[in-house]
């Protein structure tokens, strides 16, 4: 996997977390214990710490970075799905950024909360607890529960931490 130092600082990844081999991880970057990125994604921590909390999965092709003392951390057991941009933002615990998603600085995702495809949280935006957002800018549209969003905020967290253990364990080069 393609881990760089920056300046003094250097990714730690915890032996339990799966890093894609072609994943890039730069600088002040943490993987904490079963927590996941996946292939393509890239996590630039030059201006910024960038922390994918236990458990949490980052999905393939997702850039996360931070300007100037504006960290990002992708919370415990939170997803971020494919295609995505976390950007000096907080993804709250199991919350769930769904693919082509945009969450720009300083905005929080609230815990176990969806931000649906395709939608651009606005820089500063406070996303609460429980909730599905969607749009450009995104909105609160309605609580989760009892949505067939609700599912995939539940489901994701153990289905990525397994498939991240068999990755871990099963992937090589084919040639």
């Amino acid at each position: 996997m393609p881990l760089f130092a920056f300046e003094g600082k250097r990714p730690t990844v915890h032996p339990e977390a799966f890093v894609a081999p072609t994943a890039t991880l730069v600088g002040a970057v943490v993987v904490e214990a079963g927590a996941s990125v996946w292939y393509g994604a890239v996590l630039r921590a030059d201006y910024s710490q960038v922390v994918v909390r236990a458990g949490a999965n980052v999905q393939d092709g997702s850039v996360l970075h931070g300007p100037p003392d504006m960290p990002c951390e992708i919370g415990p057991g939170a997803t971020v799905a494919h295609l995505c941009v976390v950007h000096g933002a907080t993804v709250g615990e199991e919350a769930l950024v769904a693919n082509g998603s945009t969450v720009l600085d300083g905005a929080t995702i609230g815990a176990r909360s969806m931000v649906a495809a395709h939608s651009l949280v606005a820089a500063g935006a406070d996303i609460p607890a429980g909730v599905l957002a969607a749009g450009s800018p995104a909105v609160v549209k309605r609580d989760l529960a009892g949505t067939p969003a609700e599912w995939w905020v539940q489901m994701n967290p153990p289905a990525y931490r397994e498939l991240a253990q068999r990755h871990r364990l099963g992937v090589e080069p084919a040639g």
